[in-house]
């Protein structure tokens, strides 16, 4: 079975960072998109970044970028997300996501970034709390 476990959230300071993991299982990790989430009570689920399978192409949010840096290690099965100079605003339940077969250059890298269909397989998320 296809398992993806966040780890990493908490409580931080403004202008403080935190690093979350996602580590993945059950299915060949290396030949698929992976993308952050986000999101909060009453909004919807946004899209903040996303990697393609070797990693070599990365789309950030505008929310986000120049403060988040994404990245895997395909050896290790693992998805990372490094949060720098977090706001307020970042207060959400973060998921990381596998994409769907054959959306890579679509839902994952393309012009349909950060959208939820594009992806098949959510970790259960983990909180980040910034005050």
């Amino acid at each position: 079975d296809v398992q993806l476990v966040e780890s990493g959230g908490g409580s931080v300071q403004a202008g403080g960072s935190l690093r979350l993991s996602c580590a993945a299982s059950g299915y060949t990790y290396s030949s698929y998109c992976m993308g952050w989430f986000r999101q909060t009570p009453g909004k919807e689920r946004e899209g903040i970044a996303a990697l393609n399978g070797g990693g070599g192409s990365i789309v950030y949010a505008n929310s986000v970028k120049g403060r988040f840096t994404v990245s895997r290690d395909n050896a290790k099965n693992a998805l990372y997300l490094q949060m720098d100079n977090l706001e307020s605003d970042d207060t959400a339940m973060y998921y990381c996501a596998a994409g769907r077969p054959g959306r890579e250059n679509t839902y994952c890298i393309g012009p349909y970034f950060g959208t939820p269909s594009g992806y098949n397989y959510w970790g259960q998320g983990t909180q980040v709390t910034v005050s």
